[in-house]
């Protein structure tokens, strides 16, 4: 990536500390989500929209973020929901 592509998006890290806390703060949206109500196809959508923002916004800080990050940016739109539907149910 380079400077400009850098100075373009924010760092996740300024918000989550490393991969374990990520996938935590995940698992409790998803915890929230149940509590209000969410179906498992509505949180699966929200989860694709938050992955193309987090993908054109988000520089990765982890090998995990920047390995992540290439899937999403490789996969096709069918694929980037199989990506989130996995995310969240790795989170349950």
């Amino acid at each position: 990536m380079d400077v400009n592509e850098k100075l373009k998006c924010v760092s996740m890290m300024d918000y989550v500390g490393n991969w374990g806390e990520w996938r935590d703060n995940l698992s409790q949206a998803v915890s929230a989500g149940k509590k209000v109500g969410m179906s498992q196809e509505q949180m699966e959508n929200l989860a694709t929209q938050i992955g193309d923002f987090l993908a054109e916004n988000v520089c990765p800080e982890t090998p995990e973020e920047e390995l992540l990050q290439e899937m999403w940016n490789a996969a096709e739109p069918e694929e980037r929901e199989t990506i989130a539907r996995l995310l969240v149910k790795m989170s349950e």
